[in-house]
């Protein structure tokens, strides 16, 4: 893959991931700053937490749909580009959409601070991996059922996710789209070393009790 593809999709991608939907919205609507509610986390999870179940679901969904949207960019400017071989064009779009993640979890306008990615690497990986992403969803929803905990039920989905998409599609997959398939799941997990933390102390939030109370 040509070096200058790689740099172009890259960096629209991260542009694209960097859009701070959470912080603008709690910002524009309430005149709050997000980062200065609950975990400062600038993503779904905390913008439901601060109150507002509405400005919730639509960062969750806009986090999602700026995660496929690089997806799709990686792969219409490989195409104008030139490249006609499909593997080449799903790598520009997997680069894409990798570099759409950092760009939300380090997005240059708020000095490198954002999410925690999972909801952009779900819009990237449905886009990607579809039935993969779908098997992860379930992991989430049964873990998170049982448990009560977003963090915990992200971190185990991340984790399912690569595994789920080897099993399905075996022997079919670059060095880069590899790379992508792990190096994605590994950037949401590290985010999540707080979270981490406060599991393996039993003090991890769960929803529907009371702010504070053990998980």
């Amino acid at each position: 893959m040509p070096l200058t593809l790689i740099a172009t999709v890259a960096i629209v991608g991260y542009l694209l991931g960097s859009i701070p939907f959470g912080y603008l919205l709690v910002r524009f609507v309430r005149k709050e700053d997000i980062r200065s509610v609950g975990s400062g986390n600038i993503g779904a999870t905390n913008v439901l937490r601060s109150g507002s179940k509405a400005l919730g679901a639509w960062t969750l969904v806009l986090d999602m749909a700026k995660g496929a949207l690089a997806v799709f960019a990686g792969q219409w400017i490989a195409q104008q580009s030139g490249i006609t071989s499909p593997t080449v064009i799903r790598d520009a779009a997997a680069i894409a959409g990798l570099a759409a993640l950092l760009g939300h979890v380090f997005p240059v306008w708020l000095k490198f601070k954002g999410g925690k990615g999972v909801a952009t690497g779900f819009g990237v990986f449905v886009t990607l991996v579809p039935a993969a992403a779908g098997l992860s969803v379930l992991v989430f929803a049964i873990v998170f059922g049982l448990s009560r905990i977003v963090s915990l039920a992200s971190i185990v989905a991340s984790i399912a996710l690569p595994l789920t998409a080897l099993w399905q599609y075996r022997g079919n997959h670059t060095e880069i789209f590899l790379l992508v398939l792990f190096a994605a799941p590994v950037i949401i997990i590290v985010k999540h070393h707080q979270n981490i933390g406060r599991l393996l102390k039993g003090t991890e939030y769960r929803f529907g009790k009371p702010k504070g109370s053990a998980a």
